[in-house]
């Protein structure tokens, strides 16, 4: 970026260390330690003994600076920035209560103005309040002496902060001094070069949170989409980013050296957040669908509206024919119905011969107001009530299990920047098994990353766990490592990623914050090894 001509008085060694000030800040991407980088790079160059970064925040009238880096070198004090020390220091306002500017403050003057002010004595000077330098002084024992403030102005000419560098000392000594105005041109220089890299860096980040809040609208949209499913798009992350901190801390085994750096942890959260964006082509009527027969509404009614009907019939002919056996067969039909809207609610396995009973029943009939005879359920609803597992038949676990391709469709048609690339092939690839499979491309384990073999077992441990689906009790931890256990088994999720999650307990550390406390039936893992 183009530097400010220097003063003819500039030797080459002070051009050359503001060259490479100015490179270094460039090159800088995180945000916090950017800000540290200024402000060392600052007080190096003028020998100051201390420096405070401000930043602009808020809007019109409410505008102030707010305290950002704090050093002192002859107090050890370094807070904000990268220091996680926070700075409990209110924003110095830019407008009085009355809407006049604030020329009182020398760093609100400076942003106003747009020049920098050089304070040879901050004692001496009557133009500025200084009560809170003072009072600063007093509370550390400290002098402050002499004060250079300058406009972080970016590209376009706004300033969007402030820098001050405080008690310039000689080289090689304690000595307070004035700051050298010979030297101005040149600290202006490389506060313009940390300016147009702050407002780039801003910019990023700028772009970056509504990327995030993007991402987390549509997760929430999806879990909206059923009350049965949510927050699944929320924790699944969680249990993601957990499995990936415990491969970052192996130091044996296949994922010893596996390692994410800002970057990729940034892609893995992407990732997890966007995983089922495709259910937002899936019907509410298959996501929300919460008993076997539910379409629009629960078919259960009508089925058990016949039972009434039917109960009703019998009782009348048994009045006219004297019938013995009535409450025998009364008791009969309510038992049955009772089982069929206990099948109704589905579960994680439905015996065989529960299923036998529900065909029986179907093949027993009823009369409707017409004097028609009716089988007393339909094909559909006896083939909906055989339903092994959950409430979904096989092409509606179809349709739902198309929210892949969709989601696969989506992530692949978004430009994602170079540092983002892999987020199609981490979020769909959570439903691939090791043996090739899964779907939707039958990948093998060694044809998928690490983070999508993490994410594909936090989606079940997430499921099997959630307390929330209408057609479970919330399961047990004991229940749902068994069968994480046997997945591994059969060789449907990857064994040393099992292994990992087993033996760094990420299960717990998920357990204890999202589960409810009777699911925490599991202290010692050696079970499910």
């Amino acid at each position: 970026m183009p530097l400010p001509i220097p003063p003819p008085t500039a030797d080459q060694d002070t051009l050359r260390k503001l060259i490479g000030l100015t490179h270094a800040l460039s090159a800088e991407r995180h945000l916090p330690r950017l800000y540290d980088r200024i402000i060392e790079a600052a007080q190096d160059f003028t020998h100051a003994d201390g420096g405070t970064l401000y930043i602009l925040e808020g809007q019109g009238v409410g505008q102030g600076l707010r305290f950002e880096v704090m050093r002192t070198l002859s107090l050890d004090i370094r807070a904000g920035g990268d220091s996680g020390q926070a700075i409990d220091l209110r924003p110095i306002p830019l407008w009085l209560d009355d809407g006049r500017p604030n020329h009182q403050n020398v760093c609100a003057h400076v942003w106003h103005q747009g020049t920098l002010v050089n304070i040879a004595d901050a004692y001496e000077v009557e133009d500025f309040d200084f009560s809170g330098t003072r009072a600063f002084d007093r509370a550390m024992h400290y002098r402050t002496v002499s004060l250079l403030t300058l406009p972080l102005q970016n590209h376009a000419g706004d300033i969007i902060g402030i820098l001050q560098l405080v008690n310039a000392r000689v080289p090689g000594t304690d000595r307070v001094q004035a700051f050298d105005p010979a030297f101005e041109p040149l600290v202006l220089a490389l506060a313009s070069s940390a300016a147009v890299t702050l407002d780039k860096q801003q910019l990023l980040q700028g772009h970056k949170d509504l990327l995030d809040a993007f991402i987390r609208t549509i997760a929430q949209a999806i879990d909206a989409k059923s009350a049965h499913t949510s927050a699944h798009c929320q924790r699944v992350p969680v249990l993601t980013e957990l499995i990936a901190q415990a491969a970052c801390h192996a130091d044996t085994g296949p994922l010893k050296d596996f390692d994410l750096d800002d970057e990729g942890w940034y892609e893995l959260r992407v990732a997890a957040w966007l995983h089922d964006c495709g259910k937002l082509a899936t019907p509410d009527s298959l996501l929300d669908k919460s008993t076997k027969l539910h379409a629009l509404s629960d078919r259960i009614e009508t089925v058990q509206a016949r039972y009434a009907a039917l109960i009703a019939q019998e009782t009348a002919a048994a009045a006219n024919q004297g019938d013995a056996r009535l409450q025998a067969r009364i008791l009969q039909l309510r038992e049955d119905c009772d089982f069929l809207a206990r099948a109704n609610i589905g579960g994680e396995f439905m015996r065989p011969e529960d299923q036998q009973r529900v065909r029986d029943i179907a093949a027993q009939s009823w009369t409707d107001h017409t004097g028609a005879i009716r089988p007393l359920l339909t094909a559909e609803e006896a083939d909906m009530l055989c339903i092994a597992r959950g409430t979904l038949n096989g092409e509606e676990r179809q349709r739902i299990n198309r929210h892949i391709d969709v989601t696969l469709q989506m992530l692949e048609a978004m430009p994602f920047p170079k540092t983002l690339a892999r987020v199609p092939e981490y979020a769909g690839g959570h439903h691939e098994k090791v043996d090739g499979t899964g779907f939707p491309r039958g990948l093998t384990g060694d044809q998928m990353s690490w983070p999508a073999r993490m994410m594909a077992i936090a989606d079940i441990f997430e499921a099997l766990t959630a307390r929330d689906r209408p057609y479970k009790p919330p399961m047990p931890l004991s229940q749902a490592l068994s069968i994480l256990r046997d997945m591994r088994d059969r060789r449907h999720i990857d064994a040393d990623l099992y292994t990992l999650f087993l033996e760094s307990r990420v299960w717990d550390i998920y357990a204890r914050e999202h589960l409810l406390p009777e699911q925490l039936d599991v202290q010692d893992p050696a079970a499910y090894r």
